[in-house]
């Protein structure tokens, strides 16, 4: 197996190391509530994915007091 014949020094190990980079996420519109969301997931704001409803808004309701 081939060796180096001399050290390299940091900054050339850095460059070296430097050709990727993390890139940012790609961010869609929601068509329903227009929205940012990822792609290919389900809308958290209305819950549709691809023109259906896959997750109903959960509704809150007021406990009852008794009296």
């Amino acid at each position: 197996m081939p060796n180096p014949k001399k050290r390299h020094s940091t900054s050339r190990q850095g460059m070296r190391r430097a050709n990727w980079k993390i890139s940012l996420p790609s961010i869609n519109s929601c068509p329903q509530c227009g929205q940012p969301k990822l792609p290919h997931r389900i809308c958290i704001n209305c819950g549709f994915y691809n023109g259906e409803l896959i997750l109903p808004k959960k509704v809150k309701t007021k406990p009852k007091t008794e009296e």
